[in-house]
């Protein structure tokens, strides 16, 4: 299926699409394989040198990790055309409050992101405790940024996803131990990540494109799809990871196509369409 589902919006009334983000997992990979017609999407977007940006809310590698870890599944995506909510974390903190400090609960990518940002990390009075992802989330560091957030330190994290998939099951993922700690502060979270569009207008800044004529490509309603309309996008499902196709009359808000793969988009690629 390649549908249009704005029957009042012909796509070939629609402007041309001149810039793509695309989320990761689920769209272009799924359990380190990559899925049918990624690398035909990516060609594509590069042989008409259309800037592009591939997402993902996980936090935990850099993008030198997350490239290489799809260069394994056979898809070359060099680290710069890569956007992780741990960069729009940093991206965000910069305009907000430049070279600030923070106490940081996370892994390389999040680190990474923030000190090339120009961040102080300490856990002696911080203007911020920043949450992100990690498979080895530690009692007393989360006893420390409680009392650090009821000190007054302002309390970011990098995405709301409450679990996170692995090869032995679910995990709880960043959303999960950022209800903890509210629970614990009672002060809530800024999320940074999907579906806060703040992470698809960082995105577009980055490449220098423009909501007008940017599509986005999601597997997920509530993150990827809402981001992306919340933002002003074009949306694109593909029905290859978490969404099912009933599923999406579930949302106050739709997708402009819904697509079996990615595979179905190399043909607007190619058209200049989106």
């Amino acid at each position: 299926m390649n549908e249009n589902l704005y029957d009042t919006v012909p796509l070939s009334q629609m402007p041309p699409a001149t810039a793509w983000l695309s989320d990761m997992d689920g769209v272009l990979v799924k359990e380190n394989r990559a899925l049918p017609g990624a690398q035909e999407f990516l060609d594509a977007l590069k042989s008409h040198n259309m800037p592009f940006l591939v997402l993902t809310n996980n936090s935990t590698f850099t993008n030198r990790d997350l490239s290489a870890r799809l260069a394994r599944s056979g898809l070359d995506v060099p680290e710069d055309r890569i956007w992780t909510s741990a960069n729009a974390t940093a991206a965000f903190l910069s305009q907000q409050s430049p070279q600030s400090s923070a106490y940081i609960i996370g892994e390389a990518g999040l680190t990474t992101a923030l000190h090339n940002a120009g961040y102080i990390m300490t856990d002696t009075d911080p203007e911020f405790v920043i949450l992100g992802e990690t498979r080895s989330y530690d009692f007393n560091a989360l006893t420390r940024a409680i009392r650090l957030i009821e000190k007054g330190a302002k309390f970011i994290a990098t995405n709301p996803d409450a679990t996170g998939p692995s090869d032995e099951g679910t995990l709880p993922a960043t959303g999960s131990i950022a209800a903890m700690i509210e629970r614990a502060t009672n002060r809530s979270p800024y999320y940074v990540g999907k579906p806060n569009p703040i992470m698809i207008r960082a995105a577009l800044n980055k490449i220098g494109a423009h909501s007008e004529t940017a599509a986005m490509v999601g597997d997920r309603m509530d993150t990827d799809i809402q981001a992306g309309v919340e933002a002003g996008l074009r949306t694109h499902l593909v029905l290859t990871g978490s969404t099912d196709e009933h599923e999406i009359q579930n949302f106050p808000y739709r997708p402009f196509g819904v697509h079996q793969g990615i595979g179905d988009l190399v043909e607007l690629v190619e058209a200049g369409r989106g």
